[in-house]
């Protein structure tokens, strides 16, 4: 039994993660859109404040280098070139499979080593450096959250907010293909 709540507090601490990481990415885009374009505007394609390329991003260094914690150079390397990877794959697979270009590159400031577009060397860098921010600063303080609480309240905590992001997730995707003609219209 302790195994299944272990496992289940786990799970939500990853959800926490996601959502955390998800808001994180939609606060760095906003305040980067801000000093690209001066002026603000609403990045991401949900509809709520979180961007889900960098939740998963941020699951993705959680489950990738949690055991490498005392080697800060490993996990800056691994988180920046796998966040890079996935970037780069969901960028190319979003562009030719849903045809949505959701970022490009190509017209940004500081955009030196750019590939087609999908990733550049000024985002595999601020991925690498927010990896040690998650890894060594923001996991811990979820960690003594989901620890502090209740299983009850975890739930409440991880499950709320992530649920909300999940559904939001998927209404955008539903409307991203009707827009694009994939599905057809509701009417």
């Amino acid at each position: 039994m302790k195994q299944i709540l272990t496992s289940m507090r786990t799970r939500l601490l990853l959800l926490m993660v996601f959502t955390t990481g998800g808001i994180f990415g939609f606060i760095y885009e906003i305040l980067f859109y801000r000093i690209d374009l001066g002026h603000f505007v609403k990045r991401g394609v949900t509809f709520g404040p979180w961007i889900p390329i960098y939740g998963f991003g941020a699951v993705l260094v959680i489950l990738t280098t949690s055991h490498l914690k005392s080697r800060p150079g490993a996990v800056f390397l691994i988180s920046a070139f796998g966040c890079g990877a996935l970037e780069f794959i969901a960028g190319f697979l979003l562009n030719h499979i849903l045809n949505l270009r959701l970022w490009d590159y190509n017209i940004e400031i500081w955009n030196w080593g750019n590939i087609g577009g999908y990733i550049c060397a000024r985002s595999v860098l601020f991925f690498g450096l927010s990896a040690l921010l998650l890894q060594y600063v923001i996991y811990p303080v979820l960690e003594r959250l989901s620890e502090r609480c209740s299983e009850k309240g975890l739930v409440i905590i991880a499950v709320v907010p992530g649920a909300l992001f999940i559904l939001d997730i998927m209404t955008s995707l539903l409307y991203a293909a009707m827009r694009q003609g994939i599905l057809p219209r509701l009417r």
